[in-house]
């Protein structure tokens, strides 16, 4: 913490918050000896109320979240809307139906809120009036009723219009076309196919005629319009979650989206950035962006000048890294916007200026337009970045956790965020960024962590307050660990980072059996976050220790970190796994090395099948959607982009590489006893990638196991599948480790 670099009254405001913090700690810390705590178990974990996106009222009093519930007897999982003070104070449900509801927005002028629910059928979009002393709302009434469902709804700045994303068929021009053409499809004894292009299959669904258009609708009901007709591509393009890929102008008179219009999407990254107007019923859609790769996320500021995105430089390479954008409206010019890391030296003198080299995952304009706060991952956490603009000035305001769904309040004053850790699920949170803008930045010293690679952002810690508490009583009774961290070189005198959890009830004096996470992406990052899949904690809740290394590909270590997995992908991120293993064995002596597990999925299990050729170390070893056989997998995936790019070629231009880095090719050296997970629905690494490990397996006499879910893509979300999965698992790695 920099505090000679913060003004009096900010390092007071901190001083005090620290004290409270420390009051806070300590009662805490009290009762919690008094209580006692046990190992969380699945059970639990399916209790957890999940957060979704936030919302904050124009007023500022109110923030509106989305919360999922699970109910693992009926199998199901029902999002609802609730409500708490930005103040602070009780958080109250808004709605309950049975169909559940999502994606809650205030009007522009705080009379009314939208949201999503298919409690009268599919999907539509409602609105309620809102009573914003109260923070109530009334009876809600549907606005549309489209046979396509509706998905995304946001409100123009005027509250007059919504904005809103339906799948519908490029070729018709009304609802009744589209109900007509699926009723007919349904009712067709014939459910053959044909295929005239690639990517007809994406993550765990054909894709079929329909295209996803962007649509106007009226707050006083009515045909909605439809802003690309007639287009045959995807508008916004598909994701797995994150920002939206479209937004209002403030004067509501023009729109920007994303859309890939490339003519094989299958090998395409290269998304841009299109405005169009709405005010001319003949407007044609303006491109603004020119990256080779992919554009995403657009968002005017709200004094209207400019329009930033998310952008990549490289063509077909979906990992490279996320630039910031700006594009000047007035002047029809874009420019990258440059984010330096300043270090500052105790004897004075300008500080060293070195580019942030980290992916912007996602950034909210302050509402005076003269700051951009982004989220960055960074060694293990995903830290609050403020972008000054007046000065360049680039400040870490919140870094302890993973935060996300950046929300400022109207007045500039609050930055609401969701924050999760390795130890809690997320919650709403309040950073105080009052003083961000007024603090004059002087000079000062930046301590550099043991093992860091680079420099540091100067940090100006917010004050954060807790606004959610919805799992907080539940988390109370577990016993759950601190995550320790550690660094180790590895091959290239490079510097890579490790985690560690230790079991409930740790005993220094035991021994304990080991599972070793392998991350997946194999672009991702293990680090300080929560997850329903891959629980670091439930994984350790029954005696064991985990480890998890973030090898070569893995984010938040800058991009020469991330590219150095490209076409060497059994190479230095292998070394580097088992460096990291290595190193974990030699300096923690409650590890038996003799009793270790590796776990992997999608890449890792890749990796868990590269392992099971190439070591005999562990015991057992879990391989979740792994790719057994490169070759095969080109011609079944969907992203061909991925393939070409990390294999440098398809399998006929560069052969060498799919079977040099191929797992199957080692199957005289299995030895190892293997759990193969995989399912159906998987369009990213087919199913058969799985079979062909399992047949290896077999026929080569090494115990073996598949789990097979047919009605699961990629992940394993339904509640009960993800029950199954765990004990599997879990009953795998016992079976062999203890």
């Amino acid at each position: 913490m920099n505090d000679g670099l913060c003004d009096a009254g900010l390092r007071s405001r901190m001083a005090l918050s620290r004290i409270a913090a420390l009051i806070l700690v300590g009662c805490v810390a009290g009762w919690a000896r008094g209580q006692a705590r046990r190992p969380m178990t699945f059970e639990d974990m399916m209790k957890m109320r999940r957060l979704g996106d936030i919302a904050v009222s124009p007023d500022g009093r109110w923030a509106m979240f989305s919360a999922t519930d699970v109910d693992l007897g009926k199998n199901t999982k029902t999002s609802h809307l609730f409500i708490v003070p930005v103040a602070g104070g009780e958080t109250r449900a808004l709605t309950a139906s049975l169909a559940g509801e999502s994606r809650g927005r205030f009007s522009p002028d705080g009379k009314q809120i939208l949201f999503e629910s298919a409690r009268e059928g599919g999907q539509q979009i409602w609105l309620a009036d809102f009573d914003t002393a109260a923070g109530t709302i009334g009876e809600p009434h549907k606005l549309t009723s489209l046979s396509t469902e509706t998905d995304g709804a946001t409100w123009s700045p005027d509250g007059k219009q919504i904005l809103f994303v339906s799948s519908v068929y490029p070729v018709c021009t009304d609802d009744g076309c589209n109900k007509k053409r699926d009723e007919d499809k349904a009712e067709s004894k014939v459910k053959a196919r044909v295929f005239t292009h690639l990517l007809y299959r994406h993550w765990n669904a054909f894709t079929g005629d329909k295209r996803s258009h962007l649509f106007l609708v009226s707050v006083d009901g009515g045909a909605p319009r439809d802003l690309n007709p007639g287009d045959e591509h995807e508008v916004p393009p598909f994701s797995l979650g994150g920002p939206d890929d479209y937004a209002f102008a403030p004067d509501g008179k023009e729109i920007a989206f994303a859309e890939n219009v490339d003519p094989v999407p299958a090998i395409s990254t290269n998304s841009d950035i299109f405005t169009l107007r709405l005010d001319d019923p003949n407007a044609k859609p303006v491109k603004i962006s020119s990256a080779a790769g992919g554009d995403h996320s657009p968002a005017y500021s709200p004094d209207g000048k400019y329009i930033a995105w998310r952008s990549q430089e490289r063509a077909g390479y979906e990992s490279d890294k996320f630039r910031l954008m700006l594009y000047n409206r007035e002047l029809k010019q874009e420019k990258e916007l440059r984010l330096f890391v300043k270090s500052y030296h105790a004897n004075g003198g300008a500080p060293k200026e070195t580019p942030m080299d980290r992916w912007v995952d996602e950034f909210a304009w302050s509402p005076d337009s003269k700051q951009i706060y982004f989220v960055a991952g960074d060694v293990g956490r995903s830290p609050v970045f403020c972008e000054r603009l007046k000065d360049s000035a680039l400040i870490e305001i919140a870094n302890q956790g993973e935060y996300g769904s950046l929300t400022p309040t109207p007045d500039g004053e609050r930055l609401l965020s969701s924050k999760m850790t390795v130890r809690s699920p997320s919650e709403v949170v309040s950073l105080d960024v009052s003083l961000l803008e007024r603090t004059a930045i002087s000079g000062g010293y930046s301590d550099l962590p043991q093992g860091r690679p680079d420099l540091l952002p100067l940090v100006l810690e917010a004050r954060e307050v807790q606004l959610s508490h919805l799992n907080n009583e539940l988390l109370s009774h577990l016993d759950l660990a601190e995550m320790e961290t550690f660094w180790f070189p590895t091959v290239g005198k490079v510097q890579a980072q490790g985690f560690l959890i230790k079991p409930p009830g740790f005993d220094a004096s035991k021994k304990y059996p080991v599972k070793f996470l392998i991350h997946g992406g194999p672009q991702g990052a293990w680090g300080d976050s929560w997850s329903y899949r891959w629980n670091a904690e439930l994984f350790a809740a029954n005696g064991y220790v985990v480890v998890m290394i973030n090898p070569r590909g893995s984010t938040g270590y800058g991009q020469a970190f991330i590219d150095g997995i490209n076409g060497d992908w059994g190479g230095k991120p292998y070394i580097d796994l088992m460096r990291g293993l290595d190193y974990a064995e030699a300096h923690y002596p409650f590890i038996d090395k003799n009793r270790e597990c590796a776990l992997g999925a999608s890449y890792g299990g890749y990796m868990a099948d590269w392992i099971l050729g190439h070591t005999t170390r562990f015991r057992c070893i879990v391989s979740h959607d792994g790719m057994f056989n490169p070759e095969s997998a080109y011609g079944t995936t969907d992203e061909l982009w991925f393939n070409e790019w990390e294999f440098k070629g398809t399998p006929w231009t560069n052969r060498a590489m799919y079977r040099k880095w191929s797992p199957m090719l080692a199957e005289a050296n299995f030895k190892t006893p293997t759990l193969v997970v995989h399912s159906q629905l998987d369009y990213r690494l087919d199913v058969s990638e799985g079979y062909q490990l399992f047949t290896t397996l077999q026929r080569e006499h090494v115990p073996s196991k598949m789990l097979y879910f047919p009605d699961e893509g990629h992940w394993i979300l339904k509640p009960q599948n993800s029950q199954l999965w765990y004990k599997t698992v879990n009953d795998w790695v016992d079976q062999w480790t203890k």
